[in-house]
């Protein structure tokens, strides 16, 4: 698979990213392993390399080039994604060279009025061709890149060789041990003026040459002028299982160094009314009173909102969700402690446990605890184990020892991205 990522010039002082960024299929003999929606850390690899296109200021848009029997996997990998740049994908064709001549048969085509495709090749300067099976692409490589096309016609991401070279004869014997000065890895993205690029994926079609290796070489055959810009290698394909179980080290060593610890607190308390049930940690118990509350008056649940909030810096269950609003009334409380969730995941961060503790006379919360637990461990997505629900009484002082109502009391402990990471 490939990325095509476009830039679009906004100005006399400034190069703009224009850039839409197609991911093209390979051939059909690389279907059995779609690497690109493999998935890599809870995440797909299609996924992570078209946000690091996205998220970066000189690109203005993105467009995936997909194999026709990938839509769904491609709707699934990239759902989560929030980012206006991400154009709609286009299918491509037999071979990686047709697909990526599709991709820029598509950006040619960006302008389109009412319906009306319009051409509108001008308005792109640059293509960045990159394989979707490099997720570790950086800000840094996609700069150098952009910024060596100010001056030459193509320029590609690329690793001086340290290995020494050895030239095999028929009998895999060493023939020669070959010079490594001047030999560079091509890596990806490749970097084109838009309409030179494409003028020469249109003359290698006519000439009926298909064995191109990547898109510098269709460069260099038309006589463009393309240079090496130094990448590290960091920035690998993703080919084999080794590849992933590297890539999966990666991730992780720089998750655990970027993130940083955080504890939260919250309390709650209800008061009862009448009725015959309450509603704790997401469990209905039949009671001979209900709690009283604008919405469903989950204690537990409310406290532990407010704590996985507090931990995360992001007020309260009442900023998100005021009383006065009236879509809350009488709303289930799993949709606050869900919203919760949503902005731990949305900050890059995951849950590490959490504890309840209800307060109360009454109902008995031991026949209900595994049911409380696994209700809240569904809610946030993490594992049961990761949940304690505990219960306690006030020895028959204050409002909880008069059976008034019920208190909670809840901690969280998170793991973020710490700040500037």
């Amino acid at each position: 698979m490939r990325a095509i990522a476009a830039t679009g010039h906004r100005g006399p002082e400034r190069e703009a990213a224009a850039g839409p960024t197609t991911l093209a299929p390979g051939s059909a003999s690389e279907r059995s392993a779609p690497k690109q929606y493999a998935m890599l850390a809870g995440e797909t690899v299609l996924a992570r390399t078209i946000r690091a296109f996205s998220q970066h200021p000189r690109i203005d848009a993105v467009q995936v080039v997909i194999h026709a029997d990938d839509t769904d996997l491609y709707r699934t990998a990239i759902a989560h994604l929030d980012t206006a740049k991400l154009l709609a994908p286009v299918v491509g064709g037999a071979t990686r060279q047709q697909s990526v001549a599709n991709g820029l048969d598509a950006l040619a085509l960006i302008g389109a009025d009412a319906g009306r495709a319009s051409p509108a090749a001008a308005a792109i300067d640059h293509v960045l061709i990159h394989d979707a099976a490099r997720p570790f692409v950086s800000a840094g490589t996609i700069a150098g890149v952009l910024e060596a096309l100010e001056t030459t016609s193509g320029a590609i991401a690329a690793v001086p060789l340290a290995d020494t070279l050895k030239q095999a004869d028929v009998n895999e014997r060493i023939a020669a041990t070959l010079p490594r000065e001047g030999l560079w890895r091509a890596q990806t993205p490749q970097g084109f003026r838009f309409a030179a690029i494409r003028d020469s994926h249109a003359r290698a079609a006519a000439a009926g040459r298909t064995d191109f290796t990547d898109d510098a070489a269709i460069a260099e055959w038309t006589g463009l002028d393309v240079a090496l810009v130094t990448d590290d290698a960091g920035n690998f394909k993703i080919t084999t299982p080794e590849d992933m179980t590297m890539a999966e080290q990666r991730v992780a060593a720089g998750a655990a160094a970027a993130m940083e610890p955080r504890t939260g607190t919250g309390f709650d308390v209800h008061k009862f009314a009448p009725g015959d049930h309450v509603w704790l940690c997401g469990v209905r118990v039949p009671h001979v009173a209900r709690l009283d509350g604008h919405s469903d008056a989950d204690v537990g649940l409310h406290a532990l909102t407010d704590a996985i909030l507090g931990a995360l810096g992001d007020g309260d269950i009442g900023q998100h969700f005021p009383p006065s609003d009236p879509r809350w009334r009488g709303a289930a409380s799993h949709i606050f402690l869900e919203d919760a969730a949503r902005r731990v995941r949305e900050a890059g961060g995951r849950i590490v446990n959490v504890d309840v503790t209800l307060i109360c006379e009454a109902p008995r919360i031991g026949p209900n605890r595994d049911a409380m637990r696994e209700a809240i461990a569904r809610m946030l997505g993490i594992d049961m184990a990761r949940v304690g629900v505990k219960a306690t009484t006030s020895e028959g002082l204050g409002f909880a020892g008069r059976r008034e109502g019920i208190a909670a009391m809840a901690a969280a402990s998170l793991l973020v991205p710490a700040p500037g990471a």
